[in-house]
């Protein structure tokens, strides 16, 4: 994430969920860590409560990442960056709320998905927790990304990969909505059927 320019200075998290045989509970990157320097004997261990049992003290969003694995069953990675281009959109205004991106390539519709944009509060802020997790369970199509508002994307996936594939599409179509000056043609309704029936898009 480091390397690809997805987080700069100590922005940004990383979260994955343990199995049991692994001692249970959540990995999770401490707070303000740079990631390119990050030693992994620094990552805090916390349990399924958030009751921190070893490494340096965790991220000030270790609240966010354990609402959305406990509203999330099937996430086993939670990441979160400050992406510029998906950054940018938010300071610039979004397609719409409950979709920051219209639905503009295939690849955004079948890995990505419908993406709702979370109004801004601080950093760390406890009620985006909440807000997150309110969406998620009440989505009408499982989501596997939000937009905090001014911050960055936080996104959710089976493994490390995935969770990294997935916000490697959704920025990266950002950038091309922000290229075409907002004004690309989304794909037609019967496309997104299409994209449904033969690949499960979540869209």
């Amino acid at each position: 994430m480091f390397q690809r320019g997805y987080v700069h200075s100590t922005a940004g998290n990383i979260s994955a969920r343990l199995i049991p045989e692994q001692g249970g509970g959540f990995l999770i990157t401490p707070t303000d860590a740079c990631l390119g320097v990050l030693d992994p004997a620094q990552l805090a261990w916390v349990d399924e409560s958030g009751t921190q049992l070893s490494g340096d003290r965790a991220s000030k969003t270790l609240t966010l990442h354990r609402r959305i694995y406990g509203s999330a069953p099937e996430a086993h990675c939670v990441l979160h960056s400050h992406a510029t281009h998906l950054v940018a959109l938010t300071l610039q205004g979004v397609w719409r709320d409950d979709d920051i991106l219209p639905p503009l390539t295939p690849y955004q519709v079948m890995k990505v998905g419908h993406v709702p944009l979370i109004a801004y509060r601080r950093p760390g802020h406890p009620a985006v927790a909440d807000d997150v997790a309110a969406r998620i369970e009440h989505a009408a199509r499982p989501l596997r990304a939000v937009m905090l508002e001014r911050l960055g994307p936080t996104v959710w996936h089976t493994s490390p990969a995935a969770a990294m594939a997935l916000l490697e599409e959704l920025e990266e179509t950002a950038r091309l909505w922000l290229l075409g000056a907002r004004a690309i043609k989304p794909l037609s309704d019967a496309q997104i059927d299409e994209l449904r029936t033969q690949f499960n898009a979540p869209w």
